[in-house]
């Protein structure tokens, strides 16, 4: 019989080193996947991956099974996404401060060539609490329901969450055909 998430968090966050082994077996590509939606870019979403996997160990105390496993970790990639997301923003400002501009455009620039299909591209127009419920519902990885857990707020302000996207998303590729 298959021991459950849940279970092994209890174990590793004990101490239990297999528990932990299993569950990052179970669990790291779901870990990438959620953070590749989140940053938009392979390299990016590799070293979120990386640094919520060494952070792990010290969190998972922190797993106190009022809801599943799986909503607890997703929580914890959109956390170090917006940290993440808060770090590169004071370094770009930072950089602004020190007359970078012209090699923050080149970066801008890049990123631009690297991006990975439209609606890569769209989704990193969307502000980021859109960003986040997109990442979380894309491809059916969960309900609205689940994703109002995530977030910590309503089922009924995911669904509308989901509702502006598809009008932002729509109105994005008008212009874009029209140009």
């Amino acid at each position: 019989m298959k021991t459950s998430d849940e279970d092994l968090a209890k174990a590793a966050a004990e101490g239990d080193v297999d528990a932990f082994a299993t569950l990052l077996q179970r669990h790291y590509d779901r870990v990438f996947r959620l953070a590749f939606r989140l940053t938009g870019r392979a390299d990016q979403a590799e070293d979120l991956t990386q640094d919520i996997c060494a952070a792990l160990p010290a969190k998972i105390s922190g797993f106190r099974a009022q809801a599943k496993f799986t909503t607890w970790l997703y929580r914890v990639v959109v956390n170090a996404a917006e940290d993440s997301r808060r770090r590169n923003a004071s370094r770009n400002r930072a950089a602004v401060g020190w007359g970078d501009v012209e090699q923050m455009r080149r970066a801008e620039a890049e990123e631009s060539a690297e991006a990975l299909g439209w609606l890569q591209r769209a989704m990193q127009s969307l502000p980021p609490e859109l960003q986040d419920t997109l990442a979380l519902t894309l491809e059916d990885e969960m309900t609205h329901a689940e994703a109002a857990v995530v977030l910590g707020v309503s089922e009924g302000t995911v669904s509308w969450r989901m509702s502006d996207i598809r009008k932002r998303l729509r109105i994005l590729r008008q212009e874009e055909l029209a140009q």
